[in-house]
């Protein structure tokens, strides 16, 4: 099995800085997602993009290929289950944008996150909250209600985690603070996330 947490220290050694962080939302995403939780996104602008390009990587195959359960493929058929790819559960709440425009122009826009975390969170679920500042109002408000009900919170920020930081089970905060700079970051760190827990579910 490819060690792909030692690749992406390889190639980006200035994440050294953050490895145990990387570590330690790898596994309470492992955990949450092995008790059949869900993970909900959230994050503005470039971090809304990410948020979706996540949701993405674990929709569907990633690099490994990822067979359907038996019980779906006897249940459903070989043509369909040959068709289809394993997944991991992820919805990326920046793309619902029906909902996002309607709560935006009908009610206070900083809480449109929140609303949907209360809408769709449960007990056990995960937010992953994206923010290169960790000061993002509606990220925020939206890692408050995970909170509150219960949810596990994993950051995504820069070097100070800012507000967010405080909010979070765990919070990985890369080694920048120009919003461009972190995003560079961001995106290795949540590639091998997403490549760790494939091969952990479909390996």
């Amino acid at each position: 099995m490819r060690d792909f947490f030692a690749e992406c220290l390889e190639r980006y050694p200035v994440l050294e800085h953050c490895k145990n962080d990387i570590l330690k939302s790898c596994n309470l995403l492992e955990n949450a997602f092995r008790l059949g939780k869900k993970l909900l996104l959230c994050g503005n602008g470039g971090s809304a993009a990410d948020c979706g390009h996540i949701a993405g990587e674990l929709l569907k195959s990633f690099k490994s290929k990822r067979l359907v359960e038996d019980d779906f493929r006897r249940s459903a058929g070989d043509e369909i289950a040959d068709n289809l790819q394993g997944a991991l559960p992820a919805i990326s709440l920046p793309d619902m944008v029906s909902i996002n425009t309607a709560y935006a122009n009908d009610c206070d826009p900083k809480y449109n996150f929140a609303q949907l975390v209360y809408a769709l969170g449960f007990s056990g679920d995960v937010l992953l909250a994206i923010s290169t500042s960790g000061n993002a109002k509606n990220v925020n408000l939206a890692a408050t209600v995970a909170r509150a009900k219960s949810m596990t919170v994993v950051g995504l920020t820069g070097e100070s985690g800012g507000a967010l930081a405080e909010k979070c089970d765990s919070c990985i905060r890369v080694p920048e603070s120009e919003t461009f700079k972190v995003q560079e970051l961001h995106l290795p760190v949540y590639h091998t996330l997403c490549l760790m827990l494939e091969q952990k579910f479909f390996h």
